[in-house]
């Protein structure tokens, strides 16, 4: 038993150190690869959300197979039976999918208008627009706690958007970058609660789940790539301006979904929340000293402080002393 305990304890840290390890370098990256001055055009953002939705599906269906026991003729029976055999159930995840699949390409475009210090702080609003989603779609009950931390987070973020002189500059590049941010949080919050919804309603597993959201997600990225860049794709093709760092980038997103099913049956909220901070301390750090473009004002810092402990806030569940019977 002894074993096992200490076993999930370190499974618990191993998630938290991939994961703060995956949002961190995948903000930076995807910061650095859509900022970088290059010979020639620069990979289309729309193909590499395409790609990453691609990647998703093969790793979980790797992860299927290796549940189905390394055997193709099971998984084969798998897939048919969960996803070709039941089209209503994979149909309901269209919707979560062309939201992620919009709040993906928007990530894109709000890290190639802010810097990556202010991009991790302001995203935490999503926690705001789960909590709410929660309430009104699956009937949760917040704590004092829980909307005490709220309130907190809409202030930190406030402080950290507060307008710098150095901002005044670039306010249209700031503010294109902050309502890309403001309705990608919106969509997390919205399609997370959706999908925590569905898993709740059927048997499949995680893994299933994903291949049918990567499925319809590739095909609205496509169509994403087709109506927004259609023009500079017959131009110079789908791989345009791809190089490595693009690769790592896309292979960070795909990952990122993977990393987050596994930190939420081994991690709990407290943890999760400690990796954000983790993460947005890194974020800055990293924006500030290698990719320069960013100089954190008091203000900010302030602000980053309020966001870090309302996430813990949030997270924070006071377990009632003495009496045990419940009411």
């Amino acid at each position: 038993e002894e074993k096992s305990e200490k076993m999930s304890t370190n499974l618990k840290y191993l998630s938290l150190g991939i994961l703060v390890f995956q949002t961190t370098s995948l903000v930076l990256t995807m910061r650095y690869s859509r900022t970088l001055k290059e010979e020639g055009p620069r990979y289309l953002s729309s193909t590499a959300v395409v790609i990453a939705e691609l990647l998703k599906i093969l790793a979980c269906v790797l992860l299927v197979y290796k549940d189905s026991k390394c055997n193709l003729r099971t998984l084969n029976r798998v897939l048919h039976d969960e996803i070709l055999n039941k089209p209503m159930e994979t149909l309901k995840l269209a919707i979560p999918s062309g939201i992620y699949t919009l709040q993906n390409n928007l990530l894109y475009v709000a890290l190639s208008n802010l810097d990556a210090a202010t991009y991790q702080v302001t995203y935490q609003l999503k926690i705001l627009t789960t909590a709410l989603f929660s309430v009104s779609m699956l009937s949760k009950k917040l704590g004092v706690y829980q909307w005490l931390s709220l309130v907190i987070l809409m202030t930190g973020v406030a402080f950290v958007q507060w307008p710098s002189d150095s901002q005044a500059t670039a306010a249209k590049e700031h503010s294109a970058g902050l309502i890309a941010v403001l309705i990608a949080c919106f969509s997390s919050g919205f399609a997370g609660v959706y999908f925590e919804k569905i898993l709740k309603e059927t048997k499949q597993s995680v893994w299933i789940r994903n291949i049918q959201l990567g499925f319809f997600g590739s095909i609205f990225g496509l169509m994403g790539v087709y109506i927004y860049d259609g023009e500079q794709l017959s131009k110079n093709g789908f791989f345009q301006g791809y190089n490595k760092l693009t690769w790592i980038v896309v292979v960070l997103q795909a990952l990122g979904g993977l990393v987050i099913a596994a930190v939420i049956k081994y991690a709990d909220n407290i943890l999760k929340g400690f990796a954000t901070s983790l993460s947005i301390i890194l974020s800055t750090l990293i924006s500030y000293f290698w990719l320069q473009d960013f100089v954190p004002t008091s203000v900010f810092f302030f602000g980053a402080v309020l966001v870090i402990a309302a996430t813990f806030l949030y997270g924070y569940d006071p377990k009632p002393a003495g009496n045990p019977i419940k009411a």
